[in-house]
């Protein structure tokens, strides 16, 4: 069995292959390049693994003319610089204790000691320079069979670092099927496990949330997520009830993904903070919240807040509400979203000024909205 892809024969990606190999040390690319080769998609970052330590990796890239940059160095990662495109080269390794966050490693490992400290199968797949591969765990089964699993005792791999638990839900949103569920032993250890997520950093629950909320569908996973009692664990008090009503609004009106606006319909308290988010992303998690609980219309939702918003506040309140959705709501946003209010401050002077003109605008505002934006200025001034 080979990979196929061009990555692997890029002129850049054999010649870190070469220098390392020239030396007399072996070197696998490894992990999510191999699967996603596997599986016909997209190959993004590359990511190798060597029997040479960190300090040869540096040694022979730098004597190569390769920038080498120290970037995990102490966990055996070098970053060699080829052709312009990074290659994360990692010293082949096995662990010696771990925290539940951090792991303490040891080098010189076998390629199978080094897979057996992977924390999926379909993670701990290698490919040499020629893309024959090595499947030291039987990951590829797994892969064929679209199925999640644990690399060994899920419990140990849990325990090793608890961050796996959500990945773990991630990867089977991915990478799973709902014809074959979710792995019940991961399962089973990721609920046992939970309470280590309070040892995991917020920053690092929320990106890998919000990389499990882009995943084309996933609330089966945030389902299983729930009934784990892991959801609880780093948003409290959501409910992952209408985000399988939303994925299914999005796929109908072919609209997008967005983390935001799933994280929006489960209802989580102080989800900006339990994940860290930033203050941009925090402000549109709030307003989504906010006009999809209030009785805006969605015109005047689209003509405040742009096309975008009001198509979000549409799919939630039809997610979360049980409203329907007009099958040319993109056309009626358009025309909302291009309304000009007709009447201004200058029209209503000098009769009006000050505070008393502010106020006399915010009703003429409201009653043009409340006409569907059809009053004209004479009108509107009558």
């Amino acid at each position: 069995m080979k990979v196929s892809g061009d990555w692997l024969m890029r002129p850049e990606t054999q010649a870190v292959f070469e220098v390392i190999e020239a030396c007399g040390h072996s070197v696998w690319a490894v992990g999510g390049c191999v699967r996603d080769d596997l599986l016909g998609m997209p190959v993004r970052d590359i990511d190798l693994a060597t029997s040479a330590t960190p300090a040869q990796v540096m040694e022979i890239g730098r004597a190569a003319g390769l920038k080498a940059v120290p970037t995990g160095i102490d966990h055996g990662t070098v970053t060699l610089i080829s052709g312009g495109a990074p290659y994360e080269v990692t010293t082949l390794r096995r662990d010696v204790d771990s925290d539940g966050r951090r792991a303490t490693v040891a080098f010189g490992a076998s390629v199978e000691e080094d897979a057996g400290r992977r924390d999926f199968t379909v993670n701990a797949l290698y490919a040499d320079r020629t893309g024959t591969l090595l499947d030291p765990v039987d990951g590829l089964p797994d892969l064929r069979a679209r199925r999640v699993r644990f690399v060994g005792d899920p419990d140990a791999r849990v325990h090793e670092d608890y961050l796996r638990i959500l990945r773990f839900f991630r990867f089977t949103a991915l990478y799973g099927t709902p014809e074959n569920g979710i792995d019940a032993d991961g399962l089973a250890a990721c609920a046992a496990g939970a309470e280590g997520l309070e040892k995991v950093s917020r920053e690092r629950i929320g990106a890998e949330m919000k990389k499990l909320l882009s995943a084309d569908d996933p609330a089966p996973a945030v389902a299983s997520m729930q009934a784990a009692g892991v959801l609880m664990r780093v948003l409290p008090g959501a409910d992952s009830a209408s985000l399988a009503v939303l994925v299914h609004h999005e796929a109908a009106l072919d609209v997008v993904a967005d983390p935001l606006r799933r994280l929006a319909v489960l209802g989580a308290l102080e989800a900006d903070s339990r994940l860290r988010l930033s203050r941009a992303e925090s402000a549109k998690l709030d307003l989504l919240q906010r006009l999809t609980g209030d009785t805006s219309g969605l015109a005047e939702v689209a003509w405040r807040h742009g096309a975008d918003c009001a198509r979000d506040v549409a799919l939630l309140r039809a997610a979360a509400l049980g409203e329907e959705i007009a099958f040319d709501l993109d056309a009626q946003i358009e025309l909302d979203v291009a309304a000009v209010f007709p009447v201004a401050a200058a029209d209503l002077m000098p009769d009006f000024t000050g505070a008393a003109l502010g106020a006399k605008l915010a009703e003429l505002e409201a009653q043009w909205i409340a006409s569907g934006f059809s009053l004209d200025k004479a009108a509107l001034l009558a």
